[in-house]
């Protein structure tokens, strides 16, 4: 749904519509704060009433106690004005405060149901929009849109009512003499219309250039080893200036015009007032006028035009909440890959039975599929292996399985149950992922290990430590298991990273296991190291390990080969080399030749153990 209005109008109803549909969209969100947001208004509209009253006051005093010199006539205007006066502090200050705080609701709300529902969506939508864009718009254009959706509407209508107060008050005084000054307000109307179509372009080039900037700061953060390590520290710094010099052209432009309209309209606002004195002036010599009638006229004009330049400023507001709306509408109109219907199984997995029945599965974009009718079995208690060469769609399984997609054909079944048919809470509630990218928090050990399993006793936290080996070197670090690890764990190994990693899934405790390139930049000795800690977390469940390195393979009870998107081999680490196929080339390929290698005797010695366990599980 985009919020930008087709074809050309007035200023009022152009900004009219772009408010309007910003307001459609967003305003539902603001509707639990309503009877706060009402109060600050009728605050709001209190407080404009005091000071319609304290200029009255003050026109009376002129007029009774300083032309006459009487004092008699000036405490009693003297103390309603102070009354008043402190009523209307009070009124405003209560006003402001409802107003903040219904916005920051608004904004907690937008921003959970923008994030939440990004949450949702498959990895095609992050693949085409930069992540550093993605947090802009879920923080700057999130605020600009509150800017108008709930304290603007407030404001709207309390300038709105002080201006009807104002001019009321005016035209009680002299009706003729304020028909003439409300001449000047087309004149803030041209103005505006003027400057509202130069800001709506200026604003969504600020958006998307602030967007980039997050964009060129989060790649230049994730990526700081990268870019240390080829020396390029100066070109990412020239990115982000020339990015910063193009957000700095369209910020400026902006400053420029902002700055230029507010002095237009204090220029309106002066000639206003110098009329009303000339004229006044002319009144009183002809005594159909009085001093305190001036002043007090020209004290409601000074005052209407503080209101009006706040209801000019809010109309410009609306061409950069239009922007900002139409770039986080992206998001929230973006439709999820997939989604529960509303008869999903709810229950997690038992035994953790997986079958790929004849699927056939593309990405959207690509040239043809990446899976052509893939059929495989993976039972519970037992490990299987699927290698293949790169780009075979291995990792298209993993995807398939946790439903980040649905095939396109065929089916995948959990017990029996197809994945369309359970809940996406449940599904992955029942699948652990271990993704080739090993996950490790801002946060403690502890928390690292127990971020699938809230509210773990520690004691159940070093139990699935000690359960995949991680234990020991645990208690190495500084502080233990409460050390923090910083961004991406910089202080631990690879083989460390994944031991936590593992001993995360073994917490979690879900019946099948999905490992994602378990081994990738891991050497041998670490990858030796690491058997016996798959092993013990592949024991009793449902476990599948995607990789191309094959120095686990004598582990697996089972090992399928794909190759261009088919299984064409399966069957035991034997039954494949004896074959002679594609496994065999793989095996004895990648560098590691026929010979026995120590992290292959690591393993293989690792799988002869595992047998008796193998066999008690069938």
């Amino acid at each position: 749904m985009t919020l930008t209005p087709a074809g050309r109008s007035g200023p009022i109803v152009g900004t009219t519509r772009a408010a309007t549909l910003v307001l459609r969209r967003f305003w539902p969100l603001a509707r639990p704060d309503r009877a706060t947001l009402a109060a600050a208004t009728l605050l709001l509209v209190l407080a404009a009433a005091a000071d319609t009253v304290a200029v009255r006051m003050f026109s009376d005093i002129v007029d009774g106690a300083v032309s006459d010199g009487s004092l008699n006539a000036y405490w009693g205007p003297a103390a309603l004005w102070l009354a008043t006066a402190v009523a209307g502090g009070v009124a405003t200050f209560a006003g402001s405060y409802l107003t903040a705080r219904a916005a920051e609701n608004f904004l907690l709300r937008l921003r959970d149901q923008a994030f939440g529902h990004l949450q949702r969506l498959s990895p095609d939508f992050f693949a085409h929009h930069p992540l550093g864009d993605l947090v802009s718009r879920l923080t700057g254009d999130i605020e600009v849109i509150e800017e108008l959706v709930s304290s603007g509407v407030v404001q709207v209508l309390a300038s709105v009512t002080t201006v009807l107060f104002f001019a009321g008050a005016a035209f009680f005084i002299r009706w003729d003499l304020a028909l003439a000054i409300l001449v000047l307000l087309p004149l803030l109307l041209i103005a505006t219309r003027r400057f509202s179509a130069r800001i709506r372009t200026l604003s969504q080039s600020e958006r998307e250039t602030n967007g980039t900037i997050s964009t060129v700061v989060e790649e230049g953060i994730a990526n700081v080893a990268l870019i240390q390590a080829y020396g390029t520290e100066r070109r990412e710094a020239d990115r982000l200036h020339l990015e910063g010099r193009r957000w700095l052209h369209a910020r400026l432009a902006q400053t420029r015009l902002a700055a230029l309209y507010a002095p237009l309209t204090d220029l309106f606002e002066t000639i206003g007032i110098l009329a009303v004195l000339g004229v006044g002036a002319w009144e009183i010599s002809a005594h159909r006028l009085t001093i305190g009638g001036l002043v007090g006229f020209a004290t409601y004009l000074g005052f209407l035009y503080g209101p009006l330049h706040r209801l000019g400023d809010l109309m410009l507001s609306v061409t950069a909440a239009r922007a900002a709306g139409d770039r986080l509408s992206e998001i929230l109109d973006a439709v999820p890959a997939v989604a529960d219907h509303p008869a999903a199984l709810t229950g997690p997995a038992r035994s953790g039975l997986v079958e790929f029945d004849r699927v056939v599965f593309g990405y959207p974009g690509a040239e043809g599929p990446s899976l052509r009718g893939v059929s495989l079995r993976a039972e519970p208690g037992r490990l299987l292996l699927v290698t293949g060469p790169s780009g075979a769609g291995k990792s298209t399984l993993a995807r398939l399985l946790l439903r980040f997609y649905d095939p396109h054909a065929g089916r995948i079944t959990l017990d029996g149950a197809d994945l369309r048919d359970i809940s996406l809470a449940a599904l992955r509630t029942s699948v652990t992922l271990l993704p080739q990218e090993t996950a490790v928090l801002d946060g403690t050990v502890a928390d690292n290990i127990a971020y699938g399993s809230p509210g773990a006793p520690p004691a159940a936290i070093r139990a699935a430590a000690r359960a995949v080996g991680a234990d020991e070197f645990i208690c190495r670090l500084p502080q233990g298991y409460l050390t923090p690890l910083g961004h991406r764990g910089p202080q631990l190994s690879g083989g460390q990273r994944q031991r936590i990693a593992f001993a995360r899934a073994v917490l979690r405790g879900a019946p099948v296991l999905v490992l994602d390139e378990p081994t990738t930049g891991l050497d041998a000795a670490s990858v030796a190291a690491l058997a016996p800690a798959l092993r013990s977390l592949a024991r009793g469940r449902t476990t599948i390990v995607i990789t191309h390195d094959l120095a686990l393979a004598p582990m697996a009870d089972r090992i399928a080969v794909l190759d261009r998107g088919t299984v064409i081999e399966h069957g035991t680490h034997a039954q494949l080399l004896a074959a002679g196929g594609l496994y065999r080339r793989l095996f004895q390929g990648g560098g590691q030749g026929t010979a026995p290698s120590p992290w292959r005797s690591a393993v293989e010695d690792t799988a002869r153990h595992a047998q008796p366990e193998r066999a008690g599980a069938r």
